[in-house]
């Protein structure tokens, strides 16, 4: 009797592996194969930015627990909108990814985007958060943010501040907002070219994240002025908290995750998510990654769902409300 059970149950399923569609058989089988060729990490920005830090940070240490390749491609122009199409656009398979950060997947609402935040992404981890610091070029006269904004509102909309991203330009504006001094907005593409207009004295102030600032003041090249947190950095020890400087409301974070294109079977995120999760238990990564500024989450695809959930929640209504546009 047992024997003729285990002979019925194996034809019914059998039968059941006949009648599935030729073309989810073979999606199912190339996800069980996954992955058998090189991946791709979409980078929303130019190089050189911290989303590109972080992005070659995981490529190097997610490459040998999947065994093939990883490929940076760095997609910038439109505040990251136009690496969302590609990937929204590209084929759910696991072999491209977005690395998506607030400006993208947050202040990306105040871009006419052809994608739909919410509905075209499957998010596969959060990677890390670290706040954003208000920095200067090294030669301005001013050693605090106290006598930043005296010497800005000396020189009414002669002070130039970079407008690299839909965060660094709210940001901007916020600072403005709460102490009443108006510099001139300057956009620039990325993070990557904005800095080093600003270590080349091309611009005089700009928000920034951590990671890609840190070793231009470490070297003196440009200055810290505020930090956008409730507390001192260690990797900053000498640069003040929003609250020390006298503007507590000045807080602000980024963070950086993965997502793939809505579709991606579950068996092909759930080999991301926790190979992106083994990376970041590698002590070289997270020390990397926290020597950078960065606080490591390694969450999953759940968790990461309801952090983008809540983000984009909290700040849809300030972006709108800012009126920040795209440049």
């Amino acid at each position: 009797m047992k024997m003729y059970l285990a002979r019925r149950n194996f034809l019914q399923l059998t039968a059941a592996a006949t009648a599935m569609p030729a073309a989810a058989r073979r999606a199912h089988a190339q996800a069980q194969a996954y992955p058998s060729r090189s991946i791709t990490i979409v980078v929303p920005f130019p190089p050189g930015g911290s989303t590109d830090v972080v992005a070659r940070i995981m490529a190097e240490h997610m490459r040998p627990l999947l065994g093939q390749a990883i490929v940076i491609e760095n997609v910038g122009g439109a505040g990251g909108s136009i690496a969302l199409g590609r990937v929204a656009r590209a084929s759910p398979d696991g072999y491209t990814i977005d690395l998506g950060q607030w400006d993208t997947h947050v202040g990306g609402i105040i871009y006419a985007l052809n994608v739909d935040l919410e509905r075209d992404f499957e998010p596969i981890g959060l990677i890390s958060i670290n706040p954003q610091l208000m920095v200067g070029r090294k030669t301005l006269p001013a050693d605090d943010l106290k006598g930043l904004v005296a010497f800005i509102r000396a020189n009414p909309g002669k002070v130039t501040l970079v407008s690299q991203t839909a965060a660094a330009q709210l940001s901007g504006l916020t600072l403005q907002r709460l102490t009443g001094a108006e510099a001139q907005l300057i956009p620039y593409r990325g993070a990557g070219p904005a800095l080093h207009a600003l270590v080349a004295g091309q611009v005089q102030l700009m928000v920034d994240n951590v990671p890609t600032s840190l070793g231009h003041i470490r070297d003196g090249a440009i200055r810290a002025i505020v930090v956008s947190s409730e507390t001192r950095i260690p990797q900053l020890p000498d640069a003040p908290s929003s609250p020390e400087a006298g503007i507590p409301d000045f807080i602000g974070y980024s963070w950086v995750a993965l997502l793939t294109p809505k579709g991606t079977l579950r068996l092909v995120g759930d080999t991301l998510s926790q190979v992106a999760v083994k990376a970041l238990e590698n002590p070289q990564a997270r020390e990397r990654l926290t020597e950078l500024g960065a606080t490591v989450v390694a969450a999953g695809p759940e968790t990461t769902a309801a952090f983008l959930e809540n983000e984009r929640a909290k700040w849809a209504p300030i972006v709108k409300a800012s009126g920040v546009t795209l440049d």
